[in-house]
């Protein structure tokens, strides 16, 4: 996207950066030096609508709901406890739909859940040790024996 064609600030995002920011106008000139990366540039009008996202998400410490996470669900399948948790996500039905297989896990579904608080271990799911997979398959039993009670 060239610079013409990007979208410009809304008066709505204006208007809540200088809220975020108390009203403090050295405040709010930091915030536009920070998201252009230009020491010269402190108007909210000179900043783009993603600039200006970038800014809130930054204060309110959100992230955009289109920024892509890392995914901890990466399996090794030579590894037996991995399997098992494979086997857990179905009987979860933690599954998505798929047109070659029908369905299959849902990796993604996994992947928050090991970087939630719910967790029993937050780790990537291909760095855990033997005992971590365990805890986490006892975390994933508990959850199939919950849904059919």
């Amino acid at each position: 996207m060239t610079a013409t064609l990007e979208k410009p600030i809304t008066a709505f995002q204006i208007k809540r950066i200088m809220q975020n920011c108390s009203y403090q106008v050295e405040t709010k000139n930091e915030w536009v030096q920070w998201v252009t990366g230009d020491v010269n540039c402190t108007s909210l009008k000179s900043i783009t609508h993603d600039q200006a996202i970038k800014i809130m998400h930054a204060q309110t410490g959100t992230k955009p709901l289109n920024e892509p996470t890392e995914n901890w669900a990466v399996f090794d399948k030579a590894n037996p406890k991995h399997k098992v948790i494979l086997s857990l996500l179905y009987q979860m039905q933690w599954v998505k739909p798929s047109e070659k297989w029908g369905e299959v896990p849902d990796l993604d579904r996994l992947s928050a859940f090991l970087q939630s608080e719910k967790s029993p271990v937050k780790k990537k799911l291909k760095d855990m040790e033997p005992l971590e997979l365990e805890k986490l398959i006892k975390a994933l039993s508990g959850i199939v024996k919950h849904r059919y009670k």
